[in-house]
């Protein structure tokens, strides 16, 4: 790769890397601006006569002796609470996880081992439920929610998220078992497994890269999901994403605007640092249907 890369002309190589170098820095500066804006103040920040006063944090300065400050962070994290809303979004993320893959990996190899035709048809009611937008799907959730007095609380939120994520990781996890092929379980078999000690002793190990890779896209729907979670939980169980625009549209106090940023940031941190642990993984996982058995 990099003899190739050495033999494209001089001219061509100083365009690609400074297209790279272009597009790496677009795509990273909103995020950076955000994370730089959020220990300012709101007058800094959001400065309307002189845009560079985000960048020296001038009123800054004048409010808290520093160009630097963190009232924004002590504002979202303890005057609003805003652990609590953390903990409420991981709670939500573990056990919509941990649903849909399971439902997941049991279903998607049934279906890759299935020889029945109906299994293509169910694929494809998955396939156009999972297309409908979900703010269509809530609404039908709304009255029985009501009249069983269940609304507002984690565990409906939850049961509500898988139902919408489960066609996505029912569609990958089948791919993925697809191919593998079916001689690892026939030969399990014939050393005397059944069907299930097959699939968890010799499949899973196999299917492991695939699993996590499913995991994480099913992970980022329940921790980015904003429709589901803000029509369906009441403001003391609300996740992240929800309680950011509640700090948004409370522009009205000044400072609050500065919360939404601070709890922005506090929010993306984690979905770095995941990718970055798991990056091997997801891109093994992603590969893992190039590779034949």
């Amino acid at each position: 790769m990099a003899s190739r890369a050495q033999s494209l002309p001089k001219g061509l190589r100083i365009a690609l890397t400074s297209f790279i170098v272009i597009w790496l820095i677009m795509a990273a500066f909103p995020f950076i601006w955000t994370l730089w804006g959020s220990f300012k103040v709101e007058l800094d920040f959001f400065s309307i006569a002189d845009w560079t006063n985000a960048i020296t944090g001038a009123r800054t300065e004048e409010t808290h002796g520093s160009p630097f400050t963190g009232a924004g962070y002590h504002g979202a994290w303890v005057e609003e609470g805003f652990l609590r809303n953390v903990i409420n979004t991981f709670i939500v993320c573990f056990f919509v996880v941990l649903t849909s893959l399971t439902i997941g990996t049991l279903g998607g190899y049934a279906l890759s081992r299935s020889g029945y035709r109906y299994t293509f048809w169910l694929l494809i009611a998955a396939l156009i439920f999972r297309a409908m937008p979900p703010i269509t799907l809530v609404a039908g959730y709304m009255l029985p929610f009501f009249q069983w007095n269940v609304w507002g609380i984690l565990p409906t939120t939850i049961i509500v998220l898988v139902a919408i994520n489960q066609p996505f990781t029912l569609w990958m996890l089948h791919s993925f078992f697809q191919n593998i092929p079916k001689e690892l379980d026939e030969s399990a078999k014939v050393d005397g497994c059944t069907q299930f000690q097959a699939f968890r002793h010799v499949i899973i190990p196999v299917m492991w890269p695939g699993v996590i890779t499913t995991g994480l896209f099913s992970f980022l729907l329940a921790y980015n999901d904003f429709a589901v979670t803000a029509m369906l939980l009441a403001e003391e169980n609300r996740t992240m994403v929800p309680q950011v625009a509640a700090f948004l549209g409370s522009t009205y106090t000044e400072g609050n605007v500065m919360f939404a940023v601070a709890s922005v940031v506090s929010a993306t941190v984690p979905l770095f640092i995941l990718v970055m642990v798991f990056q091997r993984q997801i891109v093994s996982g992603l590969t893992a249907g190039a590779v034949k058995g």
